[in-house]
């Protein structure tokens, strides 16, 4: 009884803190769109291209220096601190400092002094003065997250959280700020877009500050506790702990960074290959990485604390040894996914001139652009949720390599097909949405088929996929009809796509009851489950 009930407060506390991340990831990536707004309407699709190739050249360093080390921090703090060592969980966080310090040292002094020689590699050498000014971002956000890390061993999620929040407002307050100086001034678009761009450097410096005043403060009142024990220095052997577990895990970000940093490097060369001048070719990529790819993102970052919360539940299970139980929670966690992965996918498809004419109401050349890729971005929202919750399922059982695989296979998927698709003139640009589709089902396909092989056993085809496409399609038919009635009858599009939204809500979610695409044990997995459930049970629709 002692087991259980420590460990259903370890569930809770775990589900509260993915709770602060996933409003949190929600907040910023909703900052995150608002920012491109103003963005746009200063720089034009052309200076976004530049703003948007420095970032993609940070984004891929930032990936390699960070993405497993505060995974890697945290699990060996949260050991340290279980084993009430505390004197250790000092030295592991100074030594995780110094590993942090100096990778992102390296990488700041690299994309500044060969910031011309990346420009041009990328096809793009007007970029160089914003590769230039987004570099101190990568040193200020290695040591961000060497503090993230160290408080999430410590399962305090709020620290990461507000910190994120200080980093996307100062990039959207002092980038437009900055940008609107520099156009004042006379600057020419690359030097504005590097003005711009210069927000983000100075947003993770203040996040950087904020953290570690944080962790001084912190500090001050453990310092009791916190206290040398007699065991040896083992700044060594913390560093060599700190890369065997971040290892896999940042070789399996680089891959899809890599993809997005080729995609990049592509659709310039490419697109210029076939007629394009560069500042053509800058434009229609401004418009695609600007406008389609944030939205495209949006929901499979929402789609991660989900995956995350269930972790803890397979890893259980797996420890118990219990078949039933693997197959249960993994069928659960792929359910939930495909439940939300699935409309949302649909509706983007459809509705993507809809969306992107709202959030981009005065840059209409763009939006005509970017909309036809973003509705096919779309179809590739579901595989990529799902590929978050298979890579989370196949990492509980310890099968780390496995995503890696899958996803570097889906990388030169991704690559060959781009070269080709995009070089072909009547496909053109296209075959960058066409190649990240083609990407995502071979990366999903391979992830499966690992699934398939690990745990015990696995739902069928029509219990996780076909009954919730069957529910999307009756939504989008219902909701798209509403839309095109209250457009028919006056309204613009604005009310008319609110309405749809309304109706594509209510009208999944009774259709998903119908066509039995989600049950009483997926529900009870989600915080706040046991509520939902018990005033969806008083329909009769709910499924055992």
């Amino acid at each position: 009884m002692k087991a259980k009930r420590e460990s259903g407060r370890g569930d809770g506390g775990f589900i509260s803190g993915v709770f602060i991340l996933s409003v949190s990831t929600f907040i910023v990536k909703l900052i995150g769109l608002a920012y491109k707004i103003p963005m746009i309407a200063l720089l034009g699709a052309e200076g976004m291209g530049y703003f948007n190739s420095a970032y993609e050249i940070y984004a891929l360093l930032c990936v390699i220096s960070t993405a497993g080390l505060p995974v890697a921090l945290s699990m060996l703090v949260s050991s340290s601190r279980e084993r009430g060592a505390y004197g250790e969980v000092r030295r592991v966080y100074r030594s995780a400092m110094t590993v942090f310090a100096v990778l992102g040292g390296i990488g700041c002094a690299f994309m500044l002094f060969f910031s011309d020689g990346l420009a041009r590699l990328i096809e793009n050498p007007a970029a160089a003065p914003s590769v230039a000014a987004i570099a101190p971002a990568l040193l200020f956000v290695c040591i961000a997250s060497a503090v993230r890390g160290y408080f999430q061993g410590l399962c305090k999620m709020a620290p990461t959280a507000i910190s994120q929040l200080i980093e996307a407002l100062g990039k959207l307050i002092l980038g437009v700020l900055f940008a609107n100086l520099a156009l004042k001034a006379g600057y020419g678009i690359p030097a504005v877009a590097a003005f711009a761009i210069l927000g983000i450097s100075i947003g993770a410096l203040l996040s950087a500050l904020y953290l570690l005043l944080l962790k001084a403060i912190h500090t001050h009142r453990e310092k009791m506790r916190l206290v040398p024990t007699e065991q040896k220095d083992a700044g060594e052997g913390v560093v060599v702990s700190l890369f065997k577990i971040a290892i896999p895990i940042t070789l399996s970000s680089a891959a899809i960074s890599l993809t997005r940093i080729t995609d990049m490097a592509l659709i310039m060369r490419r697109l210029q290959d076939i007629g394009y001048s560069s500042a053509g070719a800058n434009a229609i990529y401004g418009s695609y990485t600007t406008l389609a790819v944030p939205v495209f993102g949006l929901i499979p970052s929402l789609i991660t604390p989900v995956a995350l919360a269930l972790v803890p539940r397979l890893s259980a299970a797996i420890e118990r040894g219990s078949a039933e139980g693997q197959c249960s929670v993994s069928d659960s966690a792929m359910r939930i996914t495909v439940f939300f992965a699935m409309p949302a996918s649909v509706g983007v498809a459809v509705y993507s001139e809809q969306i992107l004419s709202l959030l981009f109401s005065g840059e209409p050349e763009a939006v005509a652009v970017a909309a036809p890729l973003l509705s096919a971005l779309g179809i590739s929202i579901l595989f990529s949720c799902v590929i978050t919750t298979a890579n989370a399922i196949l990492q509980s059982y310890r099968q780390t390599t496995k995503p890696i695989i899958s996803m570097v296979i889906g990388a030169a998927v991704k690559i060959v097909s781009a070269y080709i698709l995009i070089g072909i003139p009547s496909v053109g640009v296209w075959g960058a949405p066409v190649s990240t589709l083609l990407c995502n089902l071979t990366i999903t396909a391979i992830n499966i088929y690992f699934i398939n092989k690990t745990v015990p056993r696995t739902g069928s085809v029509a219990s996780i996929y076909a009954r919730p496409f069957l529910a999307s399609v009756a939504m989008i038919t219902v909701s798209y009809a509403v839309y095109m009635a209250v457009e028919f009858f006056g309204g613009n599009m604005l009310i008319a796509f609110a309405a749809a939204l309304v109706t594509a809500l209510v009208s999944y979610f009774l259709f998903a009851l119908v066509f039995g695409a989600v049950r009483e044990s997926d529900m009870l997995m989600l915080p706040a489950g046991s509520r939902a459930l018990d005033i969806v049970r008083k329909t009769g629709l709910i499924r055992q």
